[in-house]
């Protein structure tokens, strides 16, 4: 948050698999609300195209768990939780399966993390393992590690 803080810049948080882990986790840091807009967790499929503005094709040819996805969930969280017709500056996002079971045959532990700032945008794909809620702790822990890296 000090990095944010620092550089003027504010955050918000597009989340499927983490279910609002990992806005929760920032909003945890005291001095959150300086710089964190907030959060939209788009669990379901088409809320990543409606509220994020994933593209619709993309999604019904790859699913909603593929780097693209990630990129465009980061990309659409900057606009759609931005201020004054600005975006915020920094946009992540998490897709990914968290098991027990996989919906669309993708390994169990897939996840894609992305990261948009006005430098550009980074989406790191991972196969983790675990259980469910180690897989999604490990995603949270990565994703804000993934941002801080961009700052």
């Amino acid at each position: 948050m000090d990095r944010l803080r620092e550089l003027g810049w504010t955050i918000g948080v597009a989340e499927s698999l983490t279910g609002g882990l990992v806005v929760s986790t920032l909003v945890g840091v005291p001095g959150a609300s300086a710089v964190v807009r907030g959060g939209i967790v788009a669990y379901a499929t088409e809320l990543k195209h409606t509220l994020l503005g994933v593209d619709p094709t993309l999604l019904d040819a790859h699913g909603p768990v593929h780097p693209r996805v990630a990129r465009q969930m980061a990309e659409g969280v900057r606009l759609r939780l931005g201020q004054d017709d600005e975006p915020c500056d920094v946009g992540i996002s998490t897709t990914g399966i968290a098991g027990p079971d996989s919906p669309d045959g993708q390994p169990v532990g897939t996840v894609h993390i992305g990261v948009a700032t006005p430098l550009g945008t980074r989406v790191d794909s991972l196969e983790l393992s675990g259980t469910r809620d180690e897989i999604r702790a490990e995603t949270v822990r990565r994703a804000v590690r993934t941002a801080l890296d961009a700052l």
